[in-house]
């Protein structure tokens, strides 16, 4: 068997499989239709296997596919690795990371990413949002260079982990409710008011049913919506309460009637975890990004004590 597969076709094969669609993978590849079909249709005949299931919603990889998309990740990596190391001998070569994050750690990520991109002109990060499950079997399986969990998913043996930050939940309510007076609640105290919730399938959802059901109540969901800005909305309209981390909530409040007031339970402290399949196989870019981030792992910083106090604008 002859199998002349090139970079371009192995590149080209990572982003159908990606996309679930040869369309949109062609097009992730600056290449037309006609050209990526041929391309896969000739690495099938190479191979004598399929590599894509076909249907009307787009494509699949078969078992063969997956293999196959396996090792383009392993040679990517190490192609993305050689331009790291490459890096201080020509300013022209791009270093690329793929950094999966839950949502969670979208709140911390932009500052050091900024600090670190503008001090690192030549490296170029994709960053994407999953939930930590699918980030933890990405890593594994090498799609993606470096991942950001929250602690409700154990790692495991095989990755190597780092603390990069930590999640502090807050109650939100409007201004004259009658736990606005508190400066820290628990949540069994707010078991009797009704919630403002995350949509359905949100881990942070099955967070907070967990312990509600460990208290032998149930949340009393009047609304799910995705976004904190948007729960804070509704929160000042008196709809309901809403959980939401901190460092979101402060920021909604300095432009709304809320009021954000810390839980006192410690469940409600997240920490999040820095992942990586191996340190010393990763990209010298890649490791980079990882020691930066080490470095600058804390709590994001709350909103100053002032602008709490500022008064209030509403949108």
């Amino acid at each position: 068997m002859s199998m002349r597969f090139d970079l371009t076709d192995l590149r080209l094969f990572v982003h159908v499989a990606e996309a679930g669609s040869i369309t949109h993978g062609a097009a992730r590849a600056n290449m037309t239709l006609a050209s990526a079909s041929e391309r896969i249709r000739a690495m099938e005949d190479a191979l004598n296997a399929p590599l894509l299931e076909r249907n009307r919603r787009g494509v699949r990889v078969t078992s063969a596919g997956t293999v196959l998309l396996h090792h383009a990740w392993l040679v990517s990596q190490q192609l993305e690795r050689m331009r790291g190391d490459l890096d201080n001998f020509g300013k022209g070569m791009k270093g690329h990371i793929r950094l999966l994050s839950n949502v969670g750690a979208m709140e911390f990520l932009p500052v050091p990413l900024a600090a670190f991109l503008s001090d690192h002109p030549n490296i170029n990060i994709d960053l994407e949002h999953h939930g930590s499950g699918e980030i933890l079997r990405a890593i594994a399986a090498g799609r993606g260079d470096i991942g950001i969990v929250g602690d409700a998913v154990d790692p495991g043996t095989e990755l190597v982990t780092f603390p990069f930050a930590e999640i502090r939940l807050a109650l939100v309510m409007p201004l004259r409710h009658p736990l606005s007076r508190h400066r820290k609640v628990t949540f069994h105290e707010t078991l009797e008011h009704e919630f403002i919730g995350y949509a359905a399938g949100s881990p942070m959802q099955d967070l907070l049913n967990y312990h509600a059901f460990r208290a032998g109540r149930r949340l009393k969901l009047r609304i799910r919506l995705s976004g904190s800005d948007l729960m804070c909305q509704m929160v000042e309209k008196g709809i309901g309460l809403a959980i939401l981390p901190e460092t979101a909530a402060r920021r909604s409040q300095q432009s709304m009637s809320i009021r954000v007031v810390p839980f006192t339970d410690t469940w409600t402290r997240r920490p999040l975890t820095i992942c990586v399949r191996s340190f010393g196989a990763l990209p010298t870019h890649a490791q980079r990004l990882v020691e930066f981030l080490k470095l600058n792992a804390e709590v994001a910083p709350a909103i100053p004590e002032k602008s709490r106090l500022a008064p209030l604008i509403r949108r």
